[in-house]
């Protein structure tokens, strides 16, 4: 993501604008599970570092890019936010922190940039080491069975008339590159970025089912958004996983 972190933003709107059913989901999720401290260990710009913050849970941020701590720590210190920042890989977590967390929360398809199962088991099992017994571990990401089927080669993932990002997929055996094309428009002129992003191993609800049991997770449950409804294979279109440790 060097280069991309600022650009990474625009996609959800001004720092600190948060999606009203997404924050309902984590308050009924977090509530239910008793969680007060959170590792979101996939931080990114900050988006839900300040999201977790304003709902009253103490947060910890980590992401392995510095590009993108470093537009975490600029927007977070905009916003007059003292959230603790760390570069470290989420393969690696236990090496990093000893005391155990609540939650720990991996967003925005992060775990797609894993290599392979091999690789994906390494980091469940880093984020299961970071959670006290019972705590859960949330995992989302907007490829799903339905799109794997059906194999759009064309998503429009936002349009808000000042800023359009259309999402062109590459199928890669079993990954895919989104090549991302990002429309800025100011008045009369608009600008136009393209940047791309690999997700070299995709997983569906059952590969992750099977390897965070493998990871060693008590529990998985799936949801198909964030308004709580079940997984539906044939018609969700957001994979949200929460795995009990």
């Amino acid at each position: 993501y060097a280069g991309f972190a600022e650009r990474y933003d625009l996609f959800h709107g001004a720092f600190g604008q948060h999606d009203p059913e997404q924050v309902g989901f984590f308050q009924q999720l977090f509530a239910r599970h008793g969680v007060r401290t959170i590792l979101d260990c996939a931080c990114g710009t900050g988006q839900h570092l300040h999201m977790f913050h304003s709902l009253g849970y103490e947060v910890t941020g980590s992401d392995i890019s510095p590009s993108m701590l470093a537009q975490a720590r600029k927007n977070l210190d905009g916003a007059g936010i003292p959230v603790p920042l760390h570069q470290v890989d989420y393969r690696e977590l236990p090496h990093q922190f000893r005391t155990p967390f609540d939650a720990v929360t991996c967003l925005s398809s992060s775990i797609l940039h894993m290599e392979s199962d091999e690789q994906v088991l390494r980091a469940f099992r880093s984020m299961r080491a970071v959670l006290r017994q019972g705590g859960i571990l949330v995992l989302t990401q907007g490829t799903t069975d339905r799109q794997w089927a059906e194999k759009p080669r064309f998503i429009l993932a936002a349009d808000t008339g000042e800023f359009t990002r259309l999402f062109v997929i590459d199928y890669l055996g079993a990954g895919a590159r989104y090549n991302i094309v990002d429309i800025n428009r100011d008045g009369d002129a608009s600008e136009l970025e393209v940047w791309s992003v690999d997700y070299p191993h995709i997983l569906l609800q059952d590969d992750q089912r099977r390897l965070l049991l493998a990871a060693g997770f008590a529990s998985v449950e799936f949801f198909g958004s964030y308004r709580c409804e079940p997984y539906d294979k044939e018609e969700s279109r957001s994979l949200i996983a929460v795995a009990r440790a």
